[in-house]
């Protein structure tokens, strides 16, 4: 999916602070950028940014436009804003380290801190001078396909207002570009069948943000944690998980029945606001039906007490395990047990719990597969007509090599010059970027 209308730089929540002062930077750059300044070295270069993945979707730019308005500078007083920069550094972990003793500090102890952190800030503002307005950006949209080595990006500029920002956009180019081309095969090994992200515990949290964004440019329809779905304006599914089964003592119809009570039925009792202050939807209920790893009886069970109100069922059967229906069923043709695609979430499983369902009566029940899911094994299922309707896919959608992104200066002052191997290229894909349509007319007003 392109995404042609870009996400505003205030979306991201960047920690300006330290991305001005190179902290977040390989300390290469960050030096670069010292010995350019102190050296009055002031050449307008041309850096060309590309990848080498085939066909990969692009996701990133966007965040690298952000990084850019906010990053790129100068202090004007350099060697004031390295003694503010420290100073901010150590009131800001002292802030953190208030905010972990409440309740039991006060307000009285937290606000001098808190007030010290934001005046350091903007004594540190004040010094800024922002060099965004004169670069001159042309790009590809989040979700556009990049063949090898084609050019992503064109940055032309004062090399040294933005030497310090490589690390940056580099990374957040290489970080979304590989969810979302992950997510995009995914998605069509499942042939159109909904794909909901999983993947937040294959991360660092402070990935969730852009790595859900990346998974919904890719096709996916849903994440699993609110942040995830910030940048999209959408929040997290999921309803039970294994842990509150456990706590109602390893019964899966219970736990689920809780679920229906206390999120669905009291939500509907009182009218729940979401954290915008919105009505909140009517949560489908999808329960876990492995934990006791019988999952034919665990599914008809639930379906028997919550009858219409059981959205769908999901299958995350751990790959050591055999489903006691498909080890009954290799019992009942021979006695023996053999270890051939019969353990975790298989075709066989599926399709023996979507018979049982619907000899039940219960053919509106969805079945939701999860548990070491990747475009290959979809793909597989898909082949032979598994009768999942979503799937639940992880680790598969945020790892893997290979779409790391390259940065190089290819032209100085108007004329080419490169490293051996890399020229510039022309590229009547890349979009000139409108600062003016992306950042509000504030912004303009201050900086000139």
């Amino acid at each position: 999916m392109i995404v042609s209308e870009r996400l505003r730089p205030q979306v991201f929540r960047l920690p300006i602070e330290k991305i001005r002062a190179g902290y977040k930077s390989d300390i290469y750059f960050a030096r670069t950028k010292l010995i350019l300044e102190r050296d009055q070295r002031h050449d307008r270069v041309t850096m060309q940014v590309f990848q080498k993945h085939p066909d990969a979707v692009i996701v990133g730019t966007d965040q690298t436009l952000a990084l850019l308005h906010v990053g790129a500078g100068a202090y004007h007083d350099r060697a004031k804003s390295e003694t503010l920069f420290a100073r901010y550094l150590d009131a800001e972990r002292r802030l953190y380290a208030h905010w972990l003793a409440l309740p039991r500090g006060s307000w009285e102890t937290y606000e001098p801190v808190a007030r010290e952190v934001y005046e350091l800030s903007n004594e540190l503002a004040t010094l800024w001078e922002p060099a965004w307005q004169d670069l001159a950006v042309s790009s590809l949209y989040d979700g556009e396909i990049a063949a090898p080595r084609e050019p992503v990006m064109h940055i032309e500029g004062d090399y040294a207002a933005f030497a310090h920002l490589e690390t940056l956009y580099l990374g957040a180019l290489s970080e979304g570009t590989r969810v979302a081309t992950n997510t995009r095969d995914v998605v069509a090994a499942a042939r159109a069948k909904p794909v909901i992200m999983f993947g937040a515990r294959h991360q660092g949290h402070e990935a969730q943000a852009g790595s859900g964004y990346a998974a919904y440019v890719g096709g996916a329809v849903g994440v699993s944690t609110d942040e995830q779905g910030e940048w999209w304006g959408s929040t997290g599914l999921g309803t039970v998980p294994h842990a509150l089964i456990a706590v109602y003592g390893g019964d899966t119809t219970v736990a689920t029945l809780k679920f229906d009570e206390f999120i669905n039925r009291a939500r509907d009792a009182v009218g729940h606001l979401t954290a915008k202050g919105t009505p909140e939807g009517h949560v489908n209920v999808t329960a876990l039906v492995d934990f006791r790893n019988d999952v034919v009886n665990t599914s008809l069970g639930l379906a028997h007490a919550l009858g219409q109100r059981l959205w769908g069922v999901r299958v995350d059967t751990s790959e050591t395990l055999i489903d006691k229906s498909v080890l009954a069923e290799i019992q009942a043709a021979d006695g023996l047990v053999r270890d051939g695609g019969v353990r975790g979430v298989t075709p066989r499983l599926v399709f023996l719990l979507r018979r049982a369902l619907d000899d039940a009566g219960y053919g509106h029940v969805r079945v939701v597969a999860s548990g070491g899911f990747d475009a290959a094994k979809i793909r597989r299922f898909e082949e032979l007509g598994v009768p999942v309707d979503v799937y639940g896919v992880g680790s598969a959608l945020v790892s893997g090599s290979g779409f790391d992104h390259t940065a190089d200066i290819v032209r100085v002052n108007g004329k080419p010059l490169a490293k051996t191997g890399r020229r510039y290229t022309k590229s009547e894909r890349l979009h000139v970027v409108d600062w003016r349509a992306l950042v509000p007319d504030g912004d303009w007003v201050r900086s000139s």
